[in-house]
């Protein structure tokens, strides 16, 4: 039987150092919210697979679909031939997220390919050519992905990069907020926009303005509620396609299906991926129908884009988040998170700087002597690799790495959850006084 170290020995022999490992857990099984690994010890998952076990791991629902399509047909690519499962799951995506009175959607591997698809379309639709995006943004490690995506450590070396991207400050109030009210920050924020597009890019040769509802790699920083509408009316004045990144924070995670629905707002185009596929590789591009059709025939797709077994697990993923109810079992754990963070803020308020998220996206930041700008990038290191050891799988997020962040499976149990939490609050109290 391998040992955790000699799988590990074997993967450094073999596997490119550019490939990330941001712990030292290995895996052999899962089910629902927890991991077995190679040496047959459990592990509570709190990091989901970066956000993609919403609905739990080897789910039977799943399990099965994924067999039952397997044993029908594996590919034959949906510009060669029509299969019904890519297009159910077209029709069950669109009604479920619809975009205006008629919506399109388009089939991916990938939430990176989903970013560069939505841009390509959001280009031919408009028939303009920048695109603006934000500072601690992420949306992949493709070209046009890295050239959007912000923190340089993920594009070192990979340039030149997508020409016409304008990048402009995320609204993180909580870093940049300066003590206005989140209001007061939004009006200011939009005005910055609105200027930029006098002395950086011309209005009407924005094509995008591409912005994760959550930021995810960014530090798990929701976008504050004034800013999005302001935004969303900006871009219907100018023409601009509001694109939306929900790969990350779709499917539940925030207690509702799209995070763009807390906002009473809806984008032209919207990106997805992750937990929709139950751990397999599908994501989508929504949009509304005209926009979707801008789109010049043979200009977007892959080879596996939709590839149908992955379709049938995306379809069974979502009937089964429609079952468990998991919207609402979202807003229960994350209410739950958020007591446990808070009260760790109240108790260590130099280290403890910022509690925040949406539904069960809930991060919280560690700084050192209550300052927002001094990020206790260490002390989460050291809390995570500690965590680990005692059972707890967690990652980190923001650009300074000082955030943790918590996407357990959805179907987590309370003691389940509550025993995490229990370990990393005792791992970062223990180093807090």
């Amino acid at each position: 039987m391998s040992t955790n170290q000699n799988l590990l020995d074997r993967r450094a022999a073999v596997v490119p150092r550019g490939v990330p490992l941001v712990t030292a857990a290995t895996v052999a099984s899962a089910s629902g919210a927890m991991l077995k690994d190679v040496e047959g010890r459990e592990l509570i998952d709190f990091a989901g697979g970066i956000g993609v076990m919403n609905a739990g791991h080897c789910q039977e629902v799943v399990v099965r679909a994924i067999h039952d399509q397997a044993s029908k047909l594996l590919h034959t690519c949906i510009h060669v031939a029509t299969y019904e499962a890519y297009v159910a799951l077209c029709e069950k995506l669109a009604a479920l997220l619809p975009h205006g009175d008629s919506t399109k959607v388009m089939l991916v591997n990938s939430g990176a390919e989903a970013v560069e698809n939505a841009v390509k379309i959001a280009r031919q639709a408009t028939g303009r050519s920048a695109v603006i995006c934000f500072t601690d943004s992420f949306h992949g490690r493709t070209m046009m992905g890295m050239s959007l995506t912000s923190k340089v450590g993920y594009k070192q070396g990979c340039g030149p990069f997508a020409p016409e991207i304008y990048r402009l400050p995320f609204p993180n109030h909580y870093r940049y907020g300066g003590g206005l009210s989140e209001a007061a920050f939004s009006a200011r924020e939009l005005r910055r926009m609105r200027e930029a597009m006098l002395n950086v890019v011309a209005a009407d040769n924005v094509a995008a303005i591409v912005l994760e509802t959550v930021q995810g790699e960014g530090g798990f920083v929701p976008v504050p509620v004034d800013y999005l509408r302001g935004l969303r009316e900006l871009c219907t004045e100018k023409g601009i396609m509001l694109v939306l990144d929900e790969v990350q924070t779709g499917f539940c995670r925030t207690g509702k299906w799209a995070a763009y629905e807390h906002y009473g707002v809806v984008p032209d185009i919207s990106t997805w991926a992750k937990s929709m596929g139950g751990g397999l590789p599908v994501g989508a591009v929504i949009g509304r129908a005209e926009v979707m059709d801008g789109a010049k025939p043979g200009t977007i797709g892959g080879t596996y884009g939709g590839n149908p077994v992955a379709c049938a697990a995306s379809l069974a993923t979502i009937g089964l988040m429609e079952e468990l109810q998991l919207c609402r079992r979202a807003d229960e754990v994350g209410l739950r998170v958020r007591k446990c963070f808070t009260a760790l803020q109240e108790k260590h308020p130099k280290v403890v700087g910022d509690v925040r998220g949406l539904g069960a996206m809930i991060g919280v930041e560690l700084v050192e002597g209550g300052d927002a700008n001094k990020p206790a990038t260490s002390l989460v290191a050291e809390v995570i690799k500690a965590s680990v050891s005692r059972g707890v799988l967690v990652i980190s997020a923001g650009t300074f790495a000082n955030v943790i962040r918590v996407l357990s499976p959805l179907v987590v149990s309370d003691e389940q959850l509550d025993r995490g939490l229990q370990i990393i609050a005792e791992e970062i109290s223990s180093r807090a006084s």
